[in-house]
């Protein structure tokens, strides 16, 4: 799986009130059905006291393994109406992601009540708005399936490995600890090149693992 994918850039949030209620729409981007819920459960727990936090989201279900061999895996997509009407909080906040056509992305629609009930349609009007609004201030970028590799290296080939990293332009962390290692998140095709530069650079000293 190479081909592109519209995703949000970054995460945002956007707030707005229907009749006394408030609103908040948050949205991440994210890569594995793990991150995903994550991301619902860190909402969860920061708006504890919201009277509703409705999630969306859409992500590959395949494993990072499988994805990075070239497999297309299948969107898993889920929503959940919270304790709202059925299909008046989940299924509009889905739709927007599926309308705009954004995948590896997350959504959740904080509410707190205002004492005027909506009905069904002006909530689904507000859950929409609320992931539609997200979506714009997060910005939506196109991107590339990547891969997470780690690599580790002793500190004598720490300044080869590095070199070759930057040089390659992936995205990466470094820890020195005992060990020197290198978090990256590595665009699919670009894997195994920089596997071999790795490992060229370093006579095959270098370690390099997922």
């Amino acid at each position: 799986m190479t081909d592109a994918y519209r995703t949000v850039a970054e995460r945002a949030t956007a707030r707005f009130e229907v009749q006394g209620s408030e609103f908040l729409g948050h949205v991440a981007p994210v890569d594995t059905v793990e991150a995903a819920e994550s991301f619902v459960e860190a909402v969860r727990d920061e708006y504890a006291d919201a009277t509703h936090n409705v999630p969306a989201y859409r992500v590959p279900a395949g494993e990072p393994s499988e994805r990075a061999r070239g497999s297309e895996p299948m969107l898993r997509e889920y929503s959940s109406d919270d304790g709202e009407p059925t299909g008046s909080a989940g299924k509009p906040a889905l739709n927007v992601l599926q309308q705009r056509e954004i995948r590896n992305v997350a959504a959740v629609v904080t509410r707190y009540y205002g004492g005027t009930n909506l009905g069904v349609g002006g909530l689904a009007r507000a859950y929409s708005r609320a992931v539609k609004e997200g979506v714009d201030a997060a910005g939506v970028t196109e991107e590339r399936p990547h891969r997470s590799l780690v690599v580790e290296t002793e500190y004598d080939d720490s300044g080869t490995v590095r070199g070759v990293i930057e040089s390659s332009g992936v995205e990466f962390d470094a820890d020195y600890g005992e060990r020197v290692r290198f978090d990256l998140r590595v665009p699919v095709t670009q894997v195994d090149a920089l596997r071999e530069r790795l490992n060229d650079a370093t006579s095959g000293r270098v370690e390099i693992g997922r």
